[in-house]
């Protein structure tokens, strides 16, 4: 049995639904899909997340992915020539960057920093790294997934503790590792935005206020 945050499909699930709630209802949204390496198995579960949301509006035409590509090693330097690529291909004509994680997220906002589109348009992530929350705050990036380690560490130490004393433990999840099904007790995972950041990742201290606002002296949370 293992603990996990819902961190496969459904991060990909919240990353899409932040997109979809976050741009114009009026119009066709034009988007860019950023995966990770095709060469891992989390970045097609995320991709799966991801498309349980979008298929549906793209089928209907309310969404068009004007360019994807999977991110080699997800380095941030493949992820921005994807970046560079989108805009070479559709120049500014679109509204957001579905990026699979903070790393292929700050690898499109230097393309887009370099276009003078960085703050303009939507971008996701997930795993609430720092340089992530500061661009949040920034306004480049529009959003990050936080995985509360505190409450996983919790979670591990409570079911140790019933397992080493041979009580029941209920796993009324299930991770496929592609050997078999592990029953897994799954954990809630966090969107975060410029709105919120104080009220998560500072307040359980996973970075620190006067980290994440550094260079916005006026800002709450700064020095």
């Amino acid at each position: 049995m293992t603990q996990e945050f819902r961190c496969w499909p459904t991060v990909g699930e919240l990353q899409a639904q932040f997109l979809v709630d976050h741009l114009p209802k009026e119009r066709k949204k034009k988007i860019v899909r950023i995966y990770g390496a095709k060469t891992d198995n989390n970045a097609l579960l995320y991709k799966r997340g991801q498309d349980k949301v979008l298929t549906p509006l793209i089928k209907k035409g309310e969404i068009e992915v004007v360019h994807e590509d999977w991110t080699q090693d997800w380095r941030p330097e493949n992820a921005k020539k994807i970046a560079s690529a989108a805009i070479t291909k559709a120049g500014a004509n679109f509204d957001a960057i579905l990026a699979s994680n903070d790393g292929t997220a700050g690898g499109a906002i230097q393309a887009l920093s370099e276009e003078g589109l960085a703050g303009k348009i939507l971008v996701t992530g997930q795993d609430a790294e720092l340089s992530a929350c500061q661009r949040i705050v920034n306004g480049t990036q529009s959003m990050t997934i936080y995985k509360p380690l505190s409450q996983l560490a919790k979670q591990a130490v409570e079911v140790a503790t019933k397992m080493a004393k041979r009580k029941p433990v209920f796993a009324l999840g299930k991770i496929d590792n592609k050997k078999i099904e592990v029953p897994s007790i799954l954990l809630d995972v966090v969107v975060v935005t410029k709105e919120n950041m104080m009220d998560t990742v500072v307040k359980d201290d996973f970075h620190k206020a006067a980290d994440v606002y550094r260079g916005l002296p006026e800002a709450r949370g700064s020095p």
